[in-house]
């Protein structure tokens, strides 16, 4: 076990783990939506794990720095809100605000970030910039919302581990990313129906397995 303080508490934490993960098991909430302790390489993607630590000029994504013996951890900077809440006003651009219409109303980890960071879910300054498709439904059993999608990439990941290959990908660039089927070998046989693990891992209701 090694020694680590974060935010002047001293915590006991195994060797080879995230900063992020020795912080959400001993109560203390990083923001976060890409990460899954499953991935050997995190992505940091969602650019929301933010914390310092002593002897660094800046602050680094939590989910990719694992603790060493001694290390000092600050999750609450001026630095640190600052850049998380620019992240978020960032995902907030591209999402389509309709909470009372979601079905991730409540459990949704957009509405928890806000909360925690005391933002509104409104991207202002910023302009809302939405995708024309609202509904891809090119897969043979789910609905993708990709104004919804955060693109935090854990339905691909998630797929990987439960059939050996996703069948997701990322598509496109920019602000035109979004997840999608299209091209892989998905069919109508697959096993999605009776796994729905990509949709039970979405955290913002953007994978919706489609009725019969």
């Amino acid at each position: 076990m090694l020694s680590i303080t974060v935010d002047d508490r001293d915590l006991e934490v195994a060797e080879n783990t995230t900063i992020l993960t020795a912080c959400l098991e001993n109560d203390i909430y990083i923001p976060n939506l890409c990460f899954m302790e499953s991935m050997a390489h995190p992505p940091a993607s969602c650019r929301l794990c933010f914390v310092e630590i002593a002897g660094m000029d800046r602050p680094v994504t939590s989910c990719t720095i694992k603790v060493t013996q001694g290390m000092r951890v600050a999750t609450d900077t001026p630095d640190v809100r600052r850049l998380q809440r620019s992240a978020l006003r960032m995902l907030l651009s591209v999402h389509h605000i309709d909470c009372r219409n979601c079905p991730a109303n409540r459990q949704c980890e957009l509405q928890k970030i806000a909360k925690f960071l005391k933002m509104g879910l409104k991207a202002k300054p910023l302009e809302t910039v939405l995708k024309d498709v609202e509904i891809d439904n090119t897969h043979p059993h789910i609905d993708y919302f990709p104004n919804r999608c955060v693109l935090c990439g854990k339905c691909i990941e998630v797929c990987r581990e439960q059939n050996g290959h996703p069948f997701f990908a990322f598509a496109k660039r920019g602000f035109h990313t979004i997840i999608s089927a299209y091209g892989l070998k998905v069919t109508s046989d697959n096993n999605c129906r009776a796994c729905e693990a990509c949709v039970a891992i979405c955290p913002v209701a953007a994978i919706m397995m489609r009725a019969e």
